[in-house]
């Protein structure tokens, strides 16, 4: 809907190809002056060319726009518009635009059409929630009268104010200085206050009703991806998913007394970035920061430098390695020991095998009403402990199913320690035995390149174990799609840019884990 008037250093502004005019964006005022004009003579055919194809498209969804095209006649603005914001909405069209966030130009636009083509929250299908109590699927009205549901979407910390909690409000109303109940936590905390964000600045609400997005002030337990609605009928809406972490390094305070302050820095990074985590090395008691490549990593770093002031060291980074299985296997785990003079025993059956979809799983289909129900809570942590701490080199594991077989429970000696001990210990050799193996992270590796240099980049990328998969051609440059082990990949800028004569560029982002041929070699 915008063309560009000139391109990289050489950029300038917009046409405007629904006004039909050009504009400029004054640089002082960063954007916020806008210089309008006429479409130059020697922009103007390329101008009403694609202005022409905007309107051929909409002609074919609009008989009165298909009219006066067909007639040669003017068409109004507002027509053009509102078809523009129907089609969009019915997914007919994706509208396009352009511009260069560095240099405030181009912003309005795309926000005004925001507000222009895409649809209201009430013109959308409504959310659907999960109600936790019935284990039901639950339609969600956008409607301000029904009970309040809402998706924390971000998280930010602010040095005076705290944590800033993004919300979506779906459904209801949340009024400021009263309580909310947060369905995943089951926690309840206080809405201090509620504030509409216009980019750094913002503006008091005393309510925040269906369709709004708003900020929460003093929300303490709440993080990306959590809901917030009702206690009486708590609903689940469907959280975010985040890719896994495939890259660790160590970092260490300069001084002991900045450990508690290095900590919770970095509870408050890892609440603000959910790809982002942070934790103790129990062998080497090192803290240990895991994120999704060497550049997000040093972003961060450089914040806790910077932002929260803080000294630190950092190691060299190191891939995070998962572990699983390819077989399945049963184990019977008989557990008695003698604690503080009163002995303690417990027996679990667990069988482990693959899972058929991403991520672990636990299940428990005994019926048991005469056990106690902490003693089933000890074994799912103790499961969940076990997913965390590895098999044979202690990386979290991934994409294994557990279900609890069979247990013997003695109401004299059995308790809720011993079934938790012993469920980490039936893991552990169910899985030896279920045929562990080590996983890898692939990742996905697009570069940009010149014609002529396309064959040394792509040679960079089989040295290092990586597949191409395809090569797309677009005028003066090649786009190479591949993938490669991220344990490869450290380096891999250093290099692309030498054998390019700097001229080439790449992005890298995590794919999947795969078996990792010949397993871990440490030495």
């Amino acid at each position: 809907l915008v063309l560009p008037i000139g391109k990289e250093s050489n950029y300038e502004g917009l046409i405007d190809l629904i006004r039909m005019k050009e504009l400029r964006f004054d640089a002082e005022s960063e954007g916020e002056i806008i210089h309008e004009s006429e479409i130059d003579a020697s922009r103007r055919a390329e101008a009403e060319e694609w202005r022409e194809k905007i309107i051929d498209a909409l002609s074919m969804h609009n008989d009165e726009i298909a009219e006066l095209y067909l007639s040669g006649e003017e068409i109004p603005e507002a027509l053009i518009i509102k078809q523009i914001r129907q089609s969009t909405i019915e997914r007919h069209f994706i509208p396009f635009f352009c511009g260069s966030a560095r240099k405030n130009s181009g912003i309005q636009p795309l926000i005004d059409a925001i507000v222009a083509y895409l649809p209201a929250p009430d013109e959308v299908a409504p959310a659907i929630g999960i109600n936790v109590k019935k284990e039901e699927s639950i339609t969600i009205p956008c409607d301000a009268d029904a009970m309040p549901l809402g998706l924390i979407f971000k998280i930010q910390h602010e040095r005076e104010a705290g944590s800033l909690a993004y919300i979506r409000m779906y459904s209801g109303k949340i009024k400021s200085g009263e309580q909310v109940y947060n369905i995943g936590k089951k926690k309840r905390e206080r809405v201090n206050r509620l504030l509409r964000m216009h980019s750094n600045k913002s503006d008091p609400l005393d309510s925040v009703s269906a369709g709004d997005i708003a900020v929460i002030i003093g929300l303490k337990q709440a993080q990306t991806g959590d809901t917030i609605g009702s206690e009486g009928v708590p609903i689940l809406l469907e959280s975010m998913h985040f890719p896994e972490p495939v890259i660790s390094v160590s970092i260490e305070p300069e001084t002991l007394s900045d450990r508690d302050k290095l900590k919770e820095t970095l509870d408050i990074l890892s609440k603000e970035d959910p790809t982002f985590i942070s934790r103790d090395d129990k062998e080497t008691g090192q803290l240990i920061i895991s994120g999704m490549g060497e550049l997000h990593l040093d972003v961060l770093v450089t914040r806790m430098l910077e932002d929260f002031k803080l000294q630190a060291k950092v190691g060299k980074p190191q891939v995070t390695y998962r572990e699983s299985i390819s077989g399945e296997a049963q184990h019977t785990e008989n557990y008695e020991k003698l604690l503080g003079g009163k002995e303690q025993t417990a027996s679990v059956s667990l069988l482990v095998k693959p899972a058929t979809s991403e991520g672990n799983s636990y299940s428990n289909s005994l019926r048991m009403p005469e056990i106690p129900q902490e003693i089933f809570d000890a074994i799912k942590r103790g499961v969940e402990n076990s997913f965390m701490s590895g098999i044979q080199y202690g990386y979290p594991c991934t994409n294994i199913s557990v279900e609890l077989v069979d247990l013997d429970y003695s109401e004299l000696t059995s308790t809720a320690f011993a079934f938790e001990a012993c469920t980490v210990q039936a893991f552990d050799a169910a899985c030896k035995k279920a045929s562990p193996e080590i996983l890898e992270p692939i990742m996905n590796v697009d570069i940009l390149s010149p014609k002529e240099f396309v064959g040394d980049a792509m040679s960079q990328i089989t040295q290092r174990g990586g597949l191409i998969l395809s090569l797309d051609s677009k005028p003066s440059i090649e786009v190479v799609h591949a993938q490669a082990p991220m344990e490869k990949m450290f380096g891999f800028s250093t290099s692309l840019r030498s054998v390019t004569q700097g001229r080439a560029s790449f992005s890298m982002a995590f794919s999947h884990f795969q078996i990792k041929q010949g397993g871990l070699n440490f030495f």
